[in-house]
């Protein structure tokens, strides 16, 4: 891919327009899908992109369930380049008080961060890039689903379609990410035996195991893996009332720096819980779900350049940071593809119940966006 010259076109107006973003921003995260009930925001998105009179591919996911992604794409091969966004939500904390209002300039509701305005900003580009040329950019637009629970929406897009490159809209504070941490989701199970809860001192409790060992654990990883990020989640027992509980359950989420192997990690982690528990059978006490390696990708060759230049013609400060989450990126990188993460929004904000994003910020992704797809298809 080799950088444009977009010289001349700072001082020209970009075409993306503000009212029109903000009411589709709106307009999304009023709509609730949680990841497996995408079916309405995807159906709206169809009917949105196509009165506008821009393609609108879609592609099965879970057919039984009518789950679809969406894709706008020019005819012929597949570009090099993706926009990709997921327009799945976690789940609302609270069913009253998940859509959008406005205060002070930040957009607050469900996906505003997480990643509805990202995906917004990407549609206004491609809209604005086919209202001012009338054709489709040289790129390819996913919006995809699944992303938050089970990544099947990327899964089914990278079966189909090759790519070489991938912006990626999570919430990065529009700082491109070009380093992706990886991800390890443990699952602990202790036992004990089942009696009458005034009898606990002679037997082995399920839950005080549990709890030393993570604790254990958890202070090895902050003193020996300082800058591995670890949550200790969903921790739940047998619930049967005044008695000893004799099984205990836990999850633990590890997100690892690029530059760490994942298969060490785990085999350090076995053999921290092996010391724990010497008469047990690790299999028993430890399973993990989820590996996925991390990966650094050099800021530097054309694609990197043509970014470089694309924030210089917006006005905006090359800065780069780590993307520190899981997200369909490691997906994307396990097939091949090399994914920039740059979106609108922060992680600090996303999953919360006052989920925001700033209104300007989410403006100039829109522009990045638009002046990218300008630099893809000169």
């Amino acid at each position: 891919m080799i950088p444009a010259d977009l010289s001349g076109r700072g001082n020209k107006p970009m075409p993306v327009q503000e009212k029109r973003l903000l009411q589709l921003t709106a307009d999304l995260v009023n709509i609730y899908s949680p990841t497996g009930k995408e079916l309405e925001v995807v159906d709206f998105l169809r009917e949105y992109i196509s009165g506008k009179g821009l393609p609108a591919v879609m592609q099965d996911v879970e057919e039984e369930k009518q789950r679809q992604n969406l894709l706008i794409m020019p005819e012929g091969d597949t570009p090099a380049l993706c926009l990709n966004g997921h327009v799945d939500t976690v789940a609302a904390s609270d069913y009253d008080s998940y859509e959008l209002y406005e205060e002070e300039d930040e957009l607050y509701g469900l996906g505003t961060s997480d990643m509805k305005g990202g995906c917004a900003a990407m549609i206004e580009a491609f809209h604005a890039f086919y209202e001012d040329t009338g054709r489709l950019p040289d790129a390819l637009l996913a919006l995809v689903v699944g992303e938050e629970e089970t990544g099947d929406g990327s899964s089914a897009l990278l079966e189909e379609y090759n790519f070489s490159w991938a912006v990626i809209g999570e919430p990065t504070e529009l700082l491109p990410c070009f380093q992706h941490y990886g991800y390890i989701e443990a699952n602990f199970h202790t036992r004990g035996r089942r009696m009458h809860a005034s009898m606990a001192r002679r037997e082995v409790n399920a839950v005080h195991a549990m709890l030393g060992a993570l604790l254990n654990l958890t202070d090895y990883l902050g003193a020996e893996k300082e800058d591995i990020i670890f949550n200790i989640r969903d921790v739940f027992s047998a619930r049967s009332g005044f008695v000893v509980p004799d099984y205990c359950e836990a999850w633990l989420d590890l997100h690892i720096p690029p530059e760490y192997p994942a298969g060490t990690i785990i085999y350090e982690i076995e053999e921290f819980v092996r010391r724990i528990f010497p008469k047990e059978d690790i299999e028993e006490i430890l399973n993990f779900t989820t590996l996925r390696s991390g990966y650094s990708l050099p800021e530097k060759g054309p694609f990197a350049e043509t970014l470089q230049q694309v924030f210089s013609d917006c006005g905006r400060t090359w800065l780069t940071s780590r993307f520190l989450s899981d997200s369909d990126a490691l997906t994307f990188w396990e097939n091949g593809v090399r994914p920039v993460i740059l979106g609108p929004g922060s992680l600090e904000k996303a999953h919360r119940d006052d989920e925001s994003v700033k209104r300007d910020q989410l403006i100039d992704a829109a522009r990045v966006y638009y002046r990218l797809l300008q630099a893809v298809s000169s």
